[in-house]
């Protein structure tokens, strides 16, 4: 059974709020400490909250001191490379999701249409169509003359090049025939019984 999605939102029972931080927490020291494992990375946590007057640290005080030296190091293009904050974290969410729903408008008015295209087709009036419809329905029919005639064209192409293949084989049986109709053909092939045949040919 899935776990059930959860919101995300504030919480506002205290409560509640405390219990999924303490939970929270716990999981996130767990998946770094299985990252660094299984990658064999260096990294810490450092969490600050109004439930204890100390931050809570992973791996140890000294561990966190040690990957914060290392951090220090780097040059400071490198450590502002891939960072954000929340506000940038959430825009560049914001801006995905924005694209993601553009796309999947884009293909529903296109099933859409062409839901109304095949309709046509059987008969079923145009009545009740907007201009913004109409126009889209023109694109879509256009669309699809366009693939369809790039499909007979494609039929007619492979059509052509079967058909010359074809004619292509019958010539090498005919130019046989006429070559035995030759009289030196037929010598060569047919010679006298006292004939030498490598003499008659020169050998």
């Amino acid at each position: 059974m899935t776990r059930k999605k959860v919101k995300l939102a504030y919480i506002t029972n205290d409560s509640a709020r405390r219990a999924t931080f303490k939970k929270r927490q716990k999981g996130l020291m767990k998946n770094v400490s299985e990252l660094t494992t299984l990658c064999d990375i260096d990294a810490c946590v450092i969490i600050y909250s109004p439930y204890d007057s100390q931050p809570e640290v992973w791996p140890s005080p000294l561990g966190v001191h040690r990957v914060l030296e290392q951090f220090k190091t780097m040059p400071e293009m490198e450590q502002s490379k891939k960072m954000v904050n929340q506000e940038t974290f959430l825009r560049q969410r914001i801006a995905k999701t924005q694209e993601q729903l553009k796309k999947q408008k884009k293909e529903n008015r296109e099933k859409e249409i062409t839901h109304v295209m095949f309709q046509s087709l059987t008969g079923k009036s145009l009545q009740g169509l907007t201009l913004t419809d109409l126009n889209d329905l023109g694109w879509t029919i256009d669309q699809h003359l366009k693939g369809i005639h790039a499909r007979i064209k494609s039929i007619k192409e492979e059509a052509l090049k079967t058909q010359n293949e074809v004619e292509e084989a019958k010539v090498v049986p005919r130019s046989m025939e006429q070559q035995q109709k030759n009289p030196w053909f037929m010598d060569i092939m047919n010679p006298p019984p006292d004939c030498n045949i490598w003499g008659f040919l020169g050998m």
